[in-house]
């Protein structure tokens, strides 16, 4: 009797524990289900000096930036249907209390429409207003009557220094009011655009620029715009760590010609040079500079009487002129030469320095606006 009472209890046993098994993962869910609670918050601190200064940035210019959408009529050959697709995004800043945007060129180039989307959500159509494909810029202005956002203060390029800290703001990917940060990498770069040619002078940086950041602002840790994003160096089209931006000096030399003409009148002296041409010639003089190959008729160079370079009866190059220096700064190529007048307004006085005959000669000359004739 009491061998079957053992065996009677061994039995009951081993189906207590197998049922024990089978029913484990439900009682052990049953458990963590009940034990799962929120854990108690870590009191965080305040926040690190430079946060709150980042913050303070993104929060008092983030309201200027504003998200365009561009659109494209196709016209279909066989059904002659026109449709509207969308083409692209960019981005962009509110630049005065007038209702004009800044943004690049490329943003908007071969767009038929354009839209512009405010901090607050409100959509508005854009007219162009002004262009300067040689610059990358271009200036929207907003139809209709509206209170436009405060425009970001306007900083300076000339006296940045690379590894000051900057921050981009701009609508990546179509990701409306992102902030990136970063640094200013390098100064006076130079980039090639497809729709714009060579593009001089621009800050390197490697705050984070992607497809969207384009026509956003850079700026710099006082909260002032110190150029706006226009490229990044990529082979797969995404940030790599080089982004490009037109410097706020350009910008504020450029936008407002584009306001008041719709282009912008680059500064000229009235000379027609080609380096390819040149350089031979002044490799066989041992100089360096800009050699005046023509003047065009009514210029500046013209009236001041510089030189140009002719062939003589028997066929022998004569040279003219050779620049040399712009006020005092050394000029080695056309290229450098167009480059140090962009500093100028046409109607400034510069003084340049040139070689003529093999003599030294300080030359003044009033600089004009644009001709047919000459560059």
């Amino acid at each position: 009797m009491h061998g079957f009472q053992l065996s009677r209890a061994l039995f009951w046993s081993v189906i207590a524990f197998l049922a024990l098994l089978a029913f484990r993962p439900w009682i052990d869910g049953w458990l963590i289900e009940r034990a799962a609670v929120p854990r108690p918050v870590t009191a965080r601190g305040d926040l690190a000096a430079d946060e709150e200064s980042t913050i303070a940035i993104f929060d008092a210019v983030s309201p200027s930036v504003v998200f365009i959408t561009t659109t494209e009529e196709l016209v279909n050959p066989w059904a002659r249907d026109p449709n509207v697709v969308r083409r692209g995004t960019g981005s962009g800043f509110v630049w005065d209390g007038q209702r004009h945007i800044v943004t690049n060129w490329h943003v908007i180039a071969e767009a038929s429409a354009a839209w512009v989307r405010l901090a607050d959500q409100r959509h508005f159509r854009a007219e162009l207003i002004g262009k300067s494909p040689a610059h990358d810029l271009a200036v929207l202005r907003i139809s209709g009557a509206w209170q436009a956002p405060e425009p970001i203060p306007i900083g300076r390029s000339a006296d940045l220094r690379v590894g000051q800290k900057v921050f981009a703001i701009g609508n990546p990917f179509g990701l409306d009011y992102s902030l990136t940060s970063g640094v200013v990498s390098a100064l006076d770069r130079a980039i090639y655009n497809e729709r714009s040619g060579e593009i001089r002078g621009l800050i390197q940086t490697d705050a984070a620029i992607n497809p969207g950041n384009s026509g956003g602002p850079l700026i710099d840790s006082a909260g002032r715009l110190i150029g706006i994003n226009s490229a990044i160096f990529s082979t797969s089209g995404t940030f790599s760590g080089i982004g490009f931006a037109v410097p706020v000096d350009t910008i504020n030399r450029v936008v407002p010609q584009l306001i008041a003409r719709g282009r912008y009148i680059r500064p000229r002296i009235g000379i027609t040079a080609d380096d390819a041409v040149s350089r031979p010639i002044l490799r066989q003089l041992g100089l360096k500079g800009v050699l005046v190959l023509g003047v065009g008729p009514g210029s500046p160079a013209d009236i001041v009487g510089l030189v140009e370079t002719r062939v003589s009866p028997i066929g022998e190059i004569v040279p003219g002129d050779i620049i040399q220096r712009l006020d005092g700064q050394p000029v080695t190529e056309m290229a450098d030469l167009i480059d140090k007048l962009e500093g100028y307004q046409v109607g400034d006085r510069v003084t340049l320095s040139i070689i003529r005959d093999g003599r030294p000669l300080e030359v003044a000359i009033h600089l004009g606006g644009e001709s047919v004739r000459w560059d």
